[in-house]
């Protein structure tokens, strides 16, 4: 039995009704609902939430899905919210137990002390910027991948507890060119590489 925990971080805020965000968690329970052997369990942030019942998500599951638009080149506010709620909430709880390091030598070592060891963790983001802004020489984010640029510190975030990460996938051009069947046809192709042709030893189903 595997179980996945699906995060879903759209929310209504200025002109942003959380629409296409509700779409690929959608997308993403169906895909786990064709599985055998998986149960699923699913927050959306908008809907409200219990932090210490999300921590108990957390330990629970063997992978974190999250879903989440960017505003201004970072996590929406609820997201964050929820974030340094939930991961607060679960210190000694089953998220973390300190930052690693030991008095005797404290220059060493951050970043140790997460407890989900043996979890992992996806991420798909929405983006008003076309994928060209990423990868062209002279555009906006100077051939920074979204991983390797905006969302460097949320991967180290997750690593801070302990998780590996999966390969993320990112929705570009949604509000000038948005092709919904376009563009969950290709998600369905992403998972069906990240976790079909997955091995079992490679998913970790085995809370360590």
């Amino acid at each position: 039995m595997k179980n996945i925990l699906i995060i879903n971080a759209g929310q209504h805020f200025g002109h942003s009704g959380g629409r296409f965000n509700h779409t690929v968690t959608a997308e993403t329970l169906a895909f786990f609902g064709d599985q055998e052997q998986v149960q699923v369990k699913q927050t959306n942030i908008s809907d409200g939430y219990i932090p210490k019942e999300e921590v108990e998500k957390f330990v629970w599951a063997d992978v974190i899905i999250y879903h989440t638009p960017i505003w201004w080149f970072q996590v929406p506010n609820g997201f964050k919210k929820y974030i340094d709620e939930v991961f607060t909430a679960g210190h000694n709880k089953g998220i973390y137990h300190s930052d690693g390091r030991k008095a005797d030598n404290p220059a060493i070592n951050y970043g140790t002390g997460g407890m989900l060891h043996g979890r992992q963790y996806m991420i798909t983001s929405s983006w008003n910027a076309p994928e060209t802004a990423f990868t062209l020489p002279g555009e906006f984010f100077n051939e920074h991948s979204v991983d390797e640029g905006p969302l460097f510190g949320f991967h180290r975030m997750n690593a801070f507890t302990g998780m590996k990460p999966l390969k993320s996938f990112h929705f570009h051009d949604v509000e000038k060119n948005a092709n919904i069947d376009r563009d969950m046809k290709k998600y369905r192709a992403h998972l069906n590489q990240v976790f079909k042709t997955t091995t079992k030893h490679e998913l970790i189903n085995q809370h360590n």
